[in-house]
């Protein structure tokens, strides 16, 4: 039998591509370069991120650390940091290459000094930050970079930039080129100038958690602990409380998940114990809806109400360890809670469990939980399929009890005052407490808090001062860019949870954006799956493909119903999570309440 034989291997020189360019290409690749670490970037990673062990799941706060140090990721780091970390090359690019905030540079790149971000979302893009930032792009000076971002949770501040890490609420040209000058790209602690603001309407009065509006400035340790913060705490870790009793008090409350879902706290807690230990407990604070800001507006202020609502659950639940994870954009919020949290570690009224604050790194699909969990064990943050669903298998395969952040933040009240003080607020039927975001073409602008079944109407009435002067409601989004869009005549509908479905809207985590007579639905839809294909995470092809070829089609001046209509049956039947289900939404909406202004005629043929 005869052996085959084979050709021998070309040399450099016989092959059609000169090695210089080979070589080039690969440079460009980082391929070449960047496989073995060179002795500086590995000294240059050590003293950033320590000598080890490196943990794991703590990757995207290494990426961090290098990232705000160099302003980039340079490809040397990455491959020193992999090293360190014995870490195949892939699986640390794979993680920096996802977030928003990361950027891979070449080893020979120079970052800007600065990066000027402007958001484009819905309540700002109204607010004209398209022409702010033109006029920005013009204005500053080459070593200063201008970007569009997606929603930075400020909507009741528009239009906002974010120079470097700081926030400029009410953008000018010349408040940003202030900043930028003035190069302080560090986020202050929350202004005294920013006030959530409350309001007292029907037989009960609907206030901050002590009968009062809200200080303007957060309430520090000692002082929350001199007003009684932590009492009861204690007692439910030290035993004189009865868990089930707790437990019966949330269930009878009807306290629901306020990140959107709304899924009963109370059972939610009695299926995680249920499972045999140890549990984790994992709290969402990456509220990337456009249009909603609640949960900073609250931390800003009380942050331990919301802490002593983590250790009640904890105890309650039995969670070993706590991991907060807070979106990137909230960088002075991130410094407050790490400042009283360390204060609460320091001198702590019970015995406390682990608790981890995790950064974000600009991913609005971590705000689904099973990507936040993906994101805390330090990877790409990614959808998980379910089942197993993450109360039985969540952060590191153990059961996790998930909570929004202002979910918790209502449970020592709920605890205190019992059940009835709770349910007792509402209206038309409706149960308990809502913290509405309200922004666009209202006089008022804020967080209300407000009966929950209250109707948009009476929202903007009683809590927001009317509509903005010279404008008339024309339309209101109820629940951020995927909960739909209603028309002005459905303004009496009450806003809670599974109220606007037959409506096909949904009010998830009560974000509302309103509507005036010069605004259109059809820019409103447009904005929000521009923004639902920049934040696919890609995983799955209806949501990655759907989005993209959605917002093509939607920016015609008449719409192609038939191929709009095909695209949102197979994103809400098939995408893997929450994103690409609900991106249909705003399609829907518009052709069914504005079909003039998108060329289309309800039951006529697609």
């Amino acid at each position: 039998m005869s052996t085959p034989t084979m050709a021998p291997a070309k040399t450099p020189q016989e092959t059609s591509i000169p090695l210089d360019a080979v070589r080039e290409r690969l440079r460009r690749k980082g391929s070449l370069k960047g496989r073995q670490p060179d002795d500086a970037s590995r000294a240059e990673v050590r003293a950033l991120v320590g000598t080890g062990p490196l943990r794991r799941d703590l990757l995207i706060e290494y990426l961090h650390v290098l990232n705000d140090q160099y302003r980039g990721l340079y490809q040397r780091h990455l491959v020193a940091l992999a090293a360190e970390m014995r870490l195949g090359m892939a699986a640390v690019v794979e993680v920096a290459s996802f977030y928003h905030h990361f950027e891979v540079l070449a080893d020979d790149a120079t970052p800007p000094r600065l990066t000027v971000r402007v958001c484009d979302s819905l309540s700002c893009a109204m607010a004209g930050s398209a022409t702010l930032m033109n006029a920005l792009a013009q204005a500053v000076g080459p070593d200063v970079a201008v970007q569009h971002a997606p929603c930075v949770g400020r909507c009741e501040q528009a239009p906002v930039a974010v120079v470097g890490q700081r926030p400029v609420p009410r953008a000018t040209v010349n408040a940003v080129l202030q900043q930028v000058n003035a190069n302080e790209s560090s986020h202050p602690l929350p202004a005294a100038a920013m006030t959530l603001e409350l309001a007292s309407r029907g037989a009960h009065e609907v206030t901050g958690p002590d009968d009062t509006a809200l200080a303007p400035a957060a309430t520090g340790y000692a002082a929350y602990r001199a007003a009684g913060g932590y009492q009861l705490a204690a007692e439910v870790v030290n035993g004189e409380r009865d868990a089930e009793e707790i437990l019966k008090t949330l269930e009878d409350s009807g306290l629901r998940g306020l990140g959107g879902a709304g899924f009963p706290a109370g059972r939610k807690w009695r299926i995680v114990r249920g499972f045999a230990g140890p549990r984790i407990m994992a709290v969402n604070i990456d509220e990337g809806e456009p249009g909603t800001f609640k949960d900073r507006t609250y931390l800003e202020r009380d942050p331990h109400r919301f802490l002593e609502g983590i250790l009640i659950a904890a105890q309650v639940v039995g969670t070993e360890r706590v991991f907060i994870y807070l979106r990137d954009e909230y960088h002075g919020a991130r410094a407050l809670l790490q400042r009283e949290l360390a204060a609460l570690q320091a001198n702590p009224p019970c015995p406390l469990p682990g608790i981890e604050l995790r950064r974000g790194a600009g991913a609005y699909i971590c705000g689904e939980e099973s990507a936040m969990i993906e994101s805390i064990e330090g990877k790409r943050g990614e959808p998980r399929l379910r089942p197993p669903y993450i109360a039985e298998v969540g952060v590191f395969g153990l059961p996790t009890l998930e909570h929004n952040f202002e979910t918790l933040y209502w449970v020592r009240d709920i605890v205190q005052r019992g059940a009835a003080w709770f349910s007792s607020f509402g209206r038309r039927g409706r149960k308990g407490l809502r913290s509405f975001s309200v922004s666009g073409r209202v006089a008022r602008p804020g967080v209300k808090l407000a009966p929950a079944g209250i109707s948009l109407r009476e929202l903007v009435d009683e809590y927001c001062g009317g509509m903005a002067e010279g404008h008339t409601l024309y339309g209101y989004l109820p629940g951020g860019a995927s909960g739909g869009i209603l028309p002005a005549r459905l303004a009496d509908e009450p806003l809670d949870f599974d109220t606007l479905q037959p409506h096909g809207c949904f009010i998830g985590s009560a974000a509302v954006v309103v509507l005036g007579q010069n605004d259109l639905a059809r820019d409103a839809a447009l904005n929000a799956m521009r923004f639902f294909a920049d934040e696919s995470c890609g995983q799955c092809t209806p949501c990655r493909v759907g989005t993209e070829k959605a917002a093509q089609l939607m920016a015609r001046i008449r719409w192609d119903h038939g191929t709009l209509a095909d695209l949102a049956q197979v994103m809400g039947d098939a995408s893997i999570c929450g994103l690409g289900q609900a991106a249909p939404n705003p399609i829907r909406c518009v052709q069914q309440y504005f079909p003039d202004e998108v060329g289309f005629q309800p039951g006529a043929s697609a």
